[in-house]
């Protein structure tokens, strides 16, 4: 028997259905003052260069439309369907993208500093050489997604996804990466000084040649990861786990691996000079020209 004070599903409320608008009575409808333009429908319009600041396009479908250099400052796209669409150089400081679609997307050299991003789903889209500085993408989805040279200065992706992300040259430092899903991960020659990455799963990624010093990544999952030539400096990865990973050549100086799993890892030629191993598991480590905490190699 239903429950009488639950409504039924003729009772539930239905979404509105998506008002079909073209780019002209768009643009004519801004021009006269108007910004509201929550749950419009718009498949590939062209928009580029235009000035849309603090437009409300809450739950709109734009899919494929050209945004390419317009002005989209505080713009709201929360929910809204965005797969395939371009922003190609769009300033979107401070926008609004909270739960949206951006599959497939084009964000490149897109200014996104600031902007609210949680939820964002961001598969296989292309933010090369974005700016995302202090960007919340607390638990975005970021699969197969490409960012080379993309600037994420103390943004925020807490929780983020980002399973076969390449990211190579990106810069991260003062991130906050806590407990993020990062396998497969490519983040080559990245910057990560003094990120976050305490809980953070990292395995088969390949770090090499990343700046990682004074980052923070306790109890990290780092299983057969390529940090050769990484420079981890000052790192704390107390309580993690490195089984199987390539450290050669890496920079250790000064790096916190107490009750780290290192079984199996290649350290050969690292300098760990001054590093904490205590309770460290060094089974079947190769330090095969390592320099070891007291200065003595072996």
């Amino acid at each position: 028997m239903d429950n009488p004070l639950e409504p039924s599903h003729s009772q539930l409320p239905v979404p509105p259905s998506p008002t079909e608008i073209t780019a002209e009575a768009l643009l004519d409808r801004y021009a006269q003052g108007e910004r509201d333009f929550r749950n419009v429908q718009l498949v590939g319009g062209n928009l580029s260069q235009q000035d849309l600041c603090g437009a409300n396009f809450r739950q709109a479908v734009l899919r494929g439309c050209n945004f390419s250099e317009a002005k989209l400052v505080g713009a709201n796209f929360r929910e809204a369907k965005l797969a395939d669409t371009n922003f190609y150089q769009a300033n979107l400081f401070l926008s609004n993208f909270i739960g949206a679609d951006l599959t497939e997307a084009s964000l490149v050299e897109a200014n996104l500093s600031e902007a609210g991003m949680r939820s964002v789903n961001l598969i296989r889209t292309n933010l090369s050489r974005a700016i995302l500085r202090e960007a919340n993408l607390n638990e975005a989805t970021f699969d197969h997604a490409v960012l080379p040279h993309a600037n994420l200065t103390e943004a925020s992706l807490i929780r983020a996804k980002m399973l076969g992300v390449a990211m190579p040259h990106a810069i991260l430092d003062h991130a906050n990466l806590t407990s993020a899903l990062m396998n497969g991960i490519g983040l080559q020659d990245a910057t990560l000084v003094e990120a976050l990455l305490s809980g953070a799963t990292l395995e088969g990624a390949n770090l090499q040649g990343a700046d990682l010093s004074r980052a923070k990544m306790t109890g990290s999952h780092l299983v057969n990861v390529n940090l050769s030539k990484a420079n981890l400096r000052g790192t704390n990865l107390t309580w993690s786990t490195l089984r199987g990973s390539n450290l050669r050549g890496a920079t250790l100086y000064r790096t916190k691996l107490c009750w780290t799993n290192l079984s199996g890892a290649d350290l050969t030629d690292a300098v760990m000079i001054n590093a904490k191993l205590d309770y460290a598991n060094l089974r079947h480590t190769d330090v095969q020209g390592t320099v070891l905490p007291d200065g003595y190699t072996r």
